[in-house]
């Protein structure tokens, strides 16, 4: 395994344009990547007559770190999700999403930095069980939460707060409802902050959470939850930074790791040099950091900073009139 060669999925609408931009900010910062270009979503229905070739299964399995622009599940087709079945595939349990307020964006606040830690693979959210009776009345799903599951990304969020430097964990659930599924979370949650006397733990209901986040999220640090929740509450967050255009999504297991950004596909403004990339080339600061490529990753994230907050050559959704190709360039110069 070649740690210098890393899998790039450009995906689907706005992919293409938002992972050229990545790359380009990528060799500018010195990174020195080798890239295999693998195929999913629509462009591999297209070319290979699936959405998720045996090929581009084998490179995200054989590179340390895979690369991903937004992806297009068809309706109707039987298919959850390409994304839920990668996280399956190679049992990414824990997506890690940071939000961080950045000067120049039309965000509400100034001070947000919180990183969501969500368990990925089970849950409400993983899909099992789900039934509809005959007569189309009644619908059902299973929610299942495993004491192993709730112990890995619990652990994987203290680990990661003491590797960051942060202060607090907030360990968020829904125990007083769902006591089975969420009380056990609850329970293996408390269970693991016992193991981190130096990392202030604390415990809050996911309807509490909500508002609070909305009142005043400078009081969060690290959040850790289930599926279901972690899916809502993570967009939440990117709203409080400025909306998914800001937010960068890492996919972590232990032998693989997926780096996206987290918004769709747009596909109504494809190749018209019009998207954001921001989220990806943040999504590609995360993979820098995994990687241990920790100086590239702080240029890079400087460079994304500097040129926001100047107002220059920014995208419309940061309130410029760039396009994508002028403000990729107007960061590479920074770089």
């Amino acid at each position: 395994m070649s740690t210098n060669t890393i899998t790039v999925i450009p995906g689907d609408g706005i992919g293409p344009d938002i992972v050229e931009a990545t790359v380009k900010v990528l060799d500018a910062a010195g990174c020195n990547f080798n890239y295999d270009y693998a195929d999913a979503g629509l462009a591999a229905l297209a070319n290979h007559g699936e959405l998720m070739p045996e090929s581009t299964l084998e490179l995200i399995a054989k590179n340390p770190a895979t690369l991903k622009g937004p992806l297009t599940t068809p309706i109707g087709t039987g298919f959850t999700s390409i994304n839920v079945s990668l996280r399956k595939q190679f049992n990414l349990y824990a997506n890690v999403r940071p939000v961080l307020s950045l000067k120049g964006t039309q965000a509400r606040f100034d001070n947000v930095d919180i990183i969501t830690v969500r368990e990925n693979t089970e849950g409400m959210y993983s899909g099992a069980g789900q039934v509809i009776s005959e007569d189309g009345l009644i619908a059902e799903a299973k929610s299942i939460i495993t004491r192993e599951g709730a112990e890995r990304i619990c652990t994987f969020a203290y680990e990661l707060a003491r590797k960051e430097g942060r202060k607090k964990v907030t360990a968020v659930h829904k125990a007083n409802i769902m006591k089975t599924t969420s009380g056990l979370f609850l329970q293996v949650a408390r269970e693991v902050a016992q193991r981190y006397p130096d990392i202030q733990s604390e415990e809050m209901i996911v309807d509490a959470t909500c508002m609070k986040l909305v009142m005043d999220p400078s009081q969060f640090d690290v959040i850790v939850t289930t599926n279901l929740f972690g899916d809502i509450l993570s967009d939440l967050c990117a709203g409080l930074v400025g909306g998914l255009g800001m937010a960068p999504g890492a996919n972590i297991g232990e032998q693989s790791a997926i780096f996206e950004a987290v918004h769709g596909s747009a596909p109504d403004i494809a190749g018209q040099d019009l998207a954001n990339p921001t989220a990806l080339i943040l999504g590609a600061i995360q993979m820098l950091e995994y990687l241990g490529m920790s100086e590239q990753a702080a240029k890079i994230r400087t460079a994304v900073q500097d040129t926001i907050a100047s107002g220059e050559n920014v995208t419309k959704d940061l309130g410029g009139n760039a396009g994508t190709k002028a403000f990729t360039d107007a960061i590479i110069s920074r770089l």
